[in-house]
C-alpha cells in the first residue's frame, strides 16, 4: 500500500456519526455525516448499532471507488459498553441517557470505589459504565457470561476488524472501572469480575487487524485500535507548535463541554470536587488528566429550541455579537441548570431571569450562559495560562468572547481546524500531521460583563 494513499476516521459521537477521508498529509478530502436516531429495545433507550452500522458499510463501499486507503481509525463518545459473543452483539448496548431504577443506581453506589482511586464522580443515568454493567447483571443474571467486553470506540474497530480489544482513553473516562494511578482496572471491575471479561488491552494508535473484505477494500486496510473523542480532541490540540510545550487546557464543545488540563506537575486527585461534575480523564499515554464538564450543547439546544447551529454560524454573529449589549441592559440570564444532576451547578434548577422575548437576544443570552457555566468550570481544575476552546461552537462568538471577558488572566484561542478530534486520531497514526492554520487570539466583549457576571452567580448559587 502506498505511503500517500489516504486514511478514514470514523467518529461516532453521541449525537453525530462521521466518516472521514484524508490524505497522507492531513489534508481533509471527504465527510459524511449521519444523525444517531433514537433506538428502544424493550423499552429502554439503546445505542443505534445496527444503523450505524449499516450507514458505515455503505458509506465504506462508495469511498472505495475513490482511491486507495491505507488506515482506518476509529473515535467513539464515553459511556459506551458493548458485549460481543459469538462474533455478534450479545445485546444491543445500552445508551447513557437511559435512566437506571433508583434501587439499582442505590445498590451500585454501595460498592463503587471512591472517588480518589478512580477519579470518577458518582453520575446519574448510566453515564458510568459499572452501573450499566451493574444493572444488566441484576435484571438478567449470566447476561455477561461468555462475553468479550469493549469500550464504545472498541467496538467499531472491532466492527471493521472482528479484532476485540479495550483501551485506556475509554476505561479512563468516568466508567468506575479504571484506577489511573494504578494504570488498570479499578477494584471494583475486578471483584465484579468485568476486568476479565474486557478484552486485551491495546493502544489507541496500534493497528489491531485489517479492515473486512466485506467493506470493498480486500484485507489491505489496516484498522486501528481507536480513542475516546474527547482525548483525540487533546491530542489534537497538542499537535499546535505555538502550545505544545505549554501548560494548556482544552475545551472541547459539543453535546458535551468538557475542558481538559494538561498540569505540567503532578496533581492531587482530591482537590477536584467530585460532586460538580469534575472527574479525572485518562489521556492516550495514560497520563491522568483532570476534567470538568456540563452538556453546554444539549442546553443550548433547549434553549434555541430548533438548530443547535444557530448559535455558531458565521452569518449570525454580527448580530448575536450587537445583542450582547440589550441583554446585559434588560439583566436577562439564564441560570443553571437545564440538565439534571450535570456540570458545576447539579442541584440547580434552571430556569430565565427576565426572559428575551427578541429571538436573538435570547440565543445571545444562552451564549453567555455558556460562558459563565464554563468559567465556573475552569476555575475547578485550575486552568489558566492558556486556554483552547474547540469544537463546533467555538465559533459562537458571544461564547469565546464572553470566555476571554471572565479569563482576563488567560490566554484564550481558537482555532480554525473544523476537524479536530479527526485530526487528534490522524496524530495517533502519524504525529508529525500538524493542525492546519494558526490558532486565533480570542478578543473580550467590547461590553463589560463584571456586574452581570457577579448577579448571575449570586443567583446560580
Amino acid at each position: 500500500m502506498p505511503s500517500s494513499a489516504a486514511i478514514l476516521v470514523l467518529d461516532v459521537g453521541k449525537t453525530l456519526s462521521k466518516l472521514s477521508r484524508w490524505s497522507a498529509n492531513g489534508v481533509l478530502l471527504d465527510k459524511v455525516i449521519r444523525p444517531n436516531a433514537r433506538y428502544e429495545v424493550d423499552g429502554l433507550v439503546r445505542l443505534d448499532a445496527g444503523g450505524i452500522g449499516a450507514w458505515v458499510r455503505e458509506t465504506l463501499q462508495n469511498y472505495a471507488s475513490k482511491g486507495p486507503v491505507r488506515a482506518i481509525i476509529p473515535v467513539g463518545h464515553g459511556a459506551g459498553v458493548a458485549a460481543i459473543r459469538n462474533s455478534e452483539l450479545a445485546f444491543a448496548p445500552l445508551d447513557y441517557e437511559q435512566p437506571i431504577p433508583e434501587a439499582v443506581m442505590t445498590d451500585y453506589r454501595l460498592k463503587r470505589d471512591t472517588f480518589g482511586d478512580t477519579g470518577s464522580p458518582a453520575l446519574p443515568l448510566g453515564l458510568n459504565i459499572g452501573s450499566q454493567l451493574h444493572w444488566i447483571e441484576t435484571v438478567t443474571p449470566g447476561a455477561l457470561d461468555g462475553v468479550a467486553l469493549v469500550p464504545w470506540a472498541q467496538y467499531w474497530s472491532w466492527f471493521l476488524s472482528g479484532v476485540a480489544t479495550s483501551e485506556v482513553t475509554s476505561l479512563g473516562c468516568h466508567s468506575d472501572l479504571w484506577n489511573p494511578a494504578a494504570g488498570d482496572f479499578s477494584d471494583l471491575a475486578r471483584s465484579r469480575g468485568w476486568a476479565n471479561r474486557f478484552a486485551p488491552m491495546a493502544k489507541a494508535g496500534d493497528v489491531v487487524g485489517k479492515l473486512k473484505p466485506e467493506f470493498g477494500f480486500g484485507d489491505t486496510v489496516d484498522v486501528h485500535c481507536g480513542i475516546h473523542d474527547s482525548n483525540a480532541a487533546l491530542l489534537a490540540a497538542r499537535g499546535f507548535v505555538e502550545i505544545e510545550q505549554e501548560e494548556v487546557t482544552v475545551f472541547s464543545t459539543g453535546t458535551w463541554f468538557i475542558g481538559m488540563r494538561c498540569p505540567k506537575v503532578p496533581f492531587d486527585l482530591r482537590n477536584l470536587a467530585e460532586a460538580r461534575d469534575c472527574l479525572v480523564n485518562v489521556d492516550a499515554h495514560g497520563a491522568a488528566v483532570p476534567s470538568a464538564r456540563f452538556m453546554g450543547g444539549r442546553e443550548i439546544e433547549e434553549v434555541i429550541c430548533i438548530d443547535t447551529r444557530r448559535v455558531d454560524i458565521v452569518p449570525d454573529q454580527p448580530a448575536l455579537l450587537a445583542a450582547v449589549a440589550a441583554v446585559l441592559k434588560a439583566g436577562s440570564m439564564l441560570l443553571p441548570t437545564l440538565v439534571p444532576d450535570c456540570g458545576p451547578f447539579p442541584n440547580g434548577c434552571g430556569h430565565w431571569v427576565a426572559e428575551p422575548a427578541d429571538w436573538v437576544q435570547r440565543r445571545a443570552a444562552a451564549c453567555l450562559y455558556a460562558a459563565l457555566v464554563a468559567n465556573v468550570s475552569l476555575d475547578l481544575i485550575g486552568a489558566e495560562n492558556i486556554l483552547l476552546v474547540e469544537g463546533r461552537f467555538s465559533e459562537a462568538e458571544v461564547f469565546v468572547r464572553a470566555l476571554a471577558s471572565l479569563r482576563r488572566g488567560t490566554r484564550v484561542y481558537t482555532s480554525n481546524a473544523h476537524n479536530d478530534v479527526s485530526l487528534g486520531a490522524l496524530r495517533l497514526i502519524d504525529p508529525s500531521i500538524r493542525p492546519s492554520g494558526k490558532l486565533k487570539r480570542v478578543e473580550p466583549l467590547t461590553e463589560d460583563l463584571t456586574n452581570y457576571a457577579a448577579q448571575w452567580i449570586r443567583l446560580a448559587v
